[in-house]
């Protein structure tokens, strides 16, 4: 490994591409994106047929909780041993990847894809490493996920990293150094995705990668950034992904049990693919994510969410206004002199609480329509919330640890990594 990397938490990778495929049929989005509109998924089924895909080897979390989810785990590692055994990938030694990524609203959105130390990951509220999570981590949301990635010889990121870099010294210059570089790709993405270029970092691009980086977490930019002295340094917060690269690390945890740690440096599970973006480009807008209950009676839950909080009114005013829609009606909640920072905090105390006594489901959903559509549905109400400034992320972290889960997504659902590279974790 490059020695200028070693204390960054962050490598280059052996990193697979298809040889010889449709891309626009090979790439597909993450995941945990359109898992109540099973429309979209079917839709990617019909673009992709029998062609080689990324589909074949992610499972979409709308089928997480399907009764026959073991068979199509079963499924995905097997076609991930097939695409390895009939030569399907080939193999970038070592690499890092510059892309640029054209979102539905036309912007260009850069990124670098490398691979993180999960030694150097801690999801926990108030953790002092180098790469940590920005939201609260749900545990009970690792185990199964965790089903899907133990036996599976390659993975497949959607996790995003964000970098702190005001000044745009890491990524932003390779845009003007790509001509430099190897083409890997250039394509269309399905389903309203926008458009991928993908080029392959020469040496001496690397190189002033890993010193940019470097400086980055120096105590003198930490102090400079955040007013905090000594603190220990944050060099990567986690965007998007954050209950994937937990799951990577647990799997890497359950392997160390049973690795003599002479092993553990060795252990290729040790590491995960991640795409780095810097907080301050350009394209990069997040987004609030909002919430709807499944399965309530909407008068019940907005009565029970004024109960919940003494002095809560209907309409607009000083303090968290949350929106609200469901079959017929829309309208604001509004709580005065809030206990958290954010409305989204308030929100999720009172949700959780409410499902927990009263039943029901909850889904966690971006965009302001799907958001009304689903919402105005009989049994369900939805709840938009408020945009948190992309600006506030770092410091809020370095001061006051996690934020409240699911508080912010970068982007619309369409604007979501698609997978594209893979990198063998067995």
């Amino acid at each position: 490994m490059n020695e200028k990397f070693k204390h960054l938490g962050f490598y280059p990778a052996d990193i697979l591409l298809p040889k010889d495929a449709d891309m626009t049929k090979w790439a597909v989005v993450a995941c945990d994106q359109f898992t109540s509109q099973p429309e979209y998924w079917q839709a990617v089924e019909e673009t992709v047929g029998d062609a080689p895909s990324t589909l074949r080897l992610i499972l979409p979390e709308a089928k997480l909780n399907e009764p026959d989810v073991d068979e199509h785990i079963a499924g995905i590692n097997a076609a991930m041993q097939d695409y390895l055994d009939r030569g399907i990938f080939r193999t970038l030694a070592d690499s890092l990847i510059y892309i640029e990524r054209v979102q539905s609203d036309g912007k260009v959105r850069h990124g670098l894809i490398g691979m993180v130390d999960l030694d150097q990951y801690d999801f926990t509220p108030g953790s002092g490493a180098l790469i940590r999570a920005t939201e609260g981590t749900v545990l009970s949301r690792i185990p199964p996920r965790v089903r899907v990635r133990q036996d599976a010889p390659i993975e497949l990121p959607h996790v995003m990293l964000l970098i702190d870099d005001p000044d745009c010294t890491v990524i932003e210059p390779m845009t003007a150094q790509s001509g430099s570089m190897e083409k890997l790709y250039d394509f269309d993405l399905q389903q309203g995705g926008g458009h991928l270029t993908g080029w392959k970092l020469t040496e001496k691009q690397i190189d002033a990668a890993a010193d940019a980086l470097t400086a980055l977490c120096s105590g003198e930019e930490m102090e400079k950034k955040y007013g905090m002295k000594g603190a220990a340094p944050l060099l990567f917060a986690v965007g998007d992904g954050n209950h994937s690269l937990a799951t990577a690390k647990q799997c890497y945890e359950n392997l160390k049990k049973v690795t003599p740690e002479s092993e553990w440096a060795n252990l290729p599970a040790r590491y995960a693919l991640v795409e780095v973006v810097n907080n301050h480009d350009d394209a990069l807008q997040f987004e609030p994510i909002h919430r709807v209950l499944f399965g309530v009676e909407p008068e019940a839950v907005l009565q029970a969410f004024l109960d919940f909080y003494p002095g809560a009114h209907e309409g607009q005013g000083p303090g968290h206004t949350i929106a609200y829609t469901y079959a017929g009606h829309t309208g604001f909640v509004t709580v005065p002199e809030p206990k958290v920072q954010l409305a989204v905090g308030t929100l999720q105390a009172f949700i959780d609480e409410y499902l927990k006594t009263h039943g029901g489901e909850v889904d966690y959903i971006h965009g302001d329509d799907v958001t009304d559509q689903l919402g105005a549905k009989p049994g369900n109400i939805g709840f938009k919330l408020p945009a948190m400034g992309k600006e506030q992320l770092f410091k809020t972290v370095m001061a006051d640890g996690v934020l409240p889960r699911k508080t912010f997504s970068m982007g619309h659902a369409q604007d979501k990594r698609y997978y594209v590279e893979a990198r063998k974790i067995k």
